[in-house]
């Protein structure tokens, strides 16, 4: 068999297994070492070889951000500041036509800039936007499909742990990646916005008859303050720090932990109990994603000595379909695949493949990584795996709330996201001009 042959199956095997139900890290490793010892016909050295990318792949400093991230995120929602941050938007938009929904997008962008986690997002909202959307006469189509849509843009709005995977992946600077985020993901809050009350208006069927919430404020203006501040606070600690050169994105993930852990504190919503909780999560979290680089590394490696990325690259040069042609079918691939797999597993297994095609082209990897991002997190919108749509059931436990209506809640902000990804392909500087 040539290399091209081994790399080929090795990848239609990989893909199957994990079509077959396998775990992607042991699809990727096990797929990987078979490739190795039938390029070299020696286990032996497929080991050696492996056992390399084991030790290269997460003996980074910079891999040091990924935890720290994961447990500052955890921190933020175990002290229920997700809450805190919901009624101050609700104050700002609670008399306007779909207040709630809005103030659930308004309450995402800020929640997302120190959580970093799509999943943490939907599990926050649904147990505290949801309930207040019903009582005040929307559908539940429309308080799961609103809080499933806004939940995607912890995974946009920086600090973001695809962002940070994305870095790690392809070499690039966090701080360059979480930059890049800034605009896009508050150009797609924004179209979130646009598109709750362009619902709110012409379907009320779909959305329910709220009427805007007319009562007096429970809250007086110091006790917003008082709740909106140490997010504030946060937010320039970590996000200020990484942009006004005084941390390395590293170096402000442990601020931003020790911060949060402070606040929570503090506000006597973290205890003992609390904090050994989180702490534990966090260690599975990151033992998860170690296994997965170390896989994806292993796989990569056993790539390129097939020579299949080189082939590929060599294919759509001759194929002359340009960049947006490369870029376009980049992008559905990405879509198709988040149909059954998770956002991290999307990037692991086809960023190896398409990293070599992009960089011959001479694209933008920082812009690359956000269409990259965006693409995939259209995936935890979509059936039949829709990650945040099955948290959100998960989370909210109630039976007469069926997935499928979830879903057609999340539809039409799957397709927002689908046109803010076209304009990000269309207007690169939306991803650069910061940078």
């Amino acid at each position: 068999m040539t290399g091209l042959e081994i790399g080929i199956g090795a990848t239609v095997a990989m893909v199957l297994l994990v079509y077959a139900g396998m775990h992607v890290s042991i699809a990727l490793a096990l797929t990987s070492f078979v490739g190795v010892w039938l390029l070299r016909d020696s286990p032996v050295l497929a080991s050696r070889l492996l056992s390399l990318a084991v030790g290269d792949s997460i003996n980074s400093y910079i891999f040091g951000v990924v935890p720290l991230f994961v447990l500052m995120g955890l921190v933020v929602s175990e002290a229920q500041i997700g809450r805190d941050t919901f009624d101050v938007a609700n104050r700002a938009f609670r008399r306007m036509r779909g207040g709630l929904g809005l103030a659930t997008v308004g309450a995402n962008t800020v929640f997302a800039a120190i959580t970093g986690i799509s999943i943490a997002s939907a599990a926050v909202f649904a147990r505290v936007a949801v309930p207040e959307m019903l009582r005040v006469g929307h559908t539940p189509r429309f308080a799961t499909g609103v809080v499933a849509g806004s939940s995607v843009l912890g995974m946009l709005i920086p600090p973001s742990l695809l962002l940070i995977l994305y870095a790690v992946l392809t070499e690039q600077s966090v701080g360059d990646l979480f930059m890049a985020g800034i605009i896009p993901g508050l150009v797609l809050a924004v179209a979130f916005g646009v598109l709750i009350w362009l619902l709110c208006r012409q379907a009320p069927g779909f959305t329910g008859t709220a009427r805007p919430d007319l009562s007096p404020a429970a809250d007086t203006a110091g006790g917003l303050a008082v709740k909106i501040l140490p997010i504030a606070l946060l937010v320039a600690l970590v996000l200020g720090g990484i942009y006004g050169g005084l941390f390395t994105p590293t170096e402000a993930g442990a601020v931003g932990a020790l911060g949060a852990i402070v606040i929570a504190a503090a506000r006597r919503r973290l205890g003992w109990r609390g904090l050994w909780r989180v702490t534990i999560e966090t260690g599975h979290i990151t033992a998860a994603i170690c296994f997965l680089i170390i896989a994806a590394v292993m796989y990569s490696r056993m790539l390129s000595m097939t020579g299949l990325p080189s082939a590929l690259a060599g294919w759509i040069t001759a194929a002359d379909v340009g960049i947006y042609g490369f870029l376009a079918i980049y992008v559905l691939v990405l879509i198709a695949m988040g149909t059954v797999l998770d956002s991290s597993s999307i990037m692991l297994i086809v960023l190896p493949l398409v990293l070599p095609i992009a960089t011959g082209l001479q694209l933008d990897l920082v812009w690359f990584g956000i269409i990259t991002v965006l693409a995939v997190e259209i995936g935890l919108l979509t059936p039949p795996l829709g990650l945040s749509v099955y948290v959100i059931k998960g989370t909210l436990a109630d039976p007469e709330i069926r997935l499928g209506e979830i879903f057609a809640g999340a539809a039409p902000f799957a397709f927002v996201m689908l046109l803010v990804l076209i304009l990000v392909v269309a207007v690169p500087p939306l991803a650069t001009i910061l940078l």
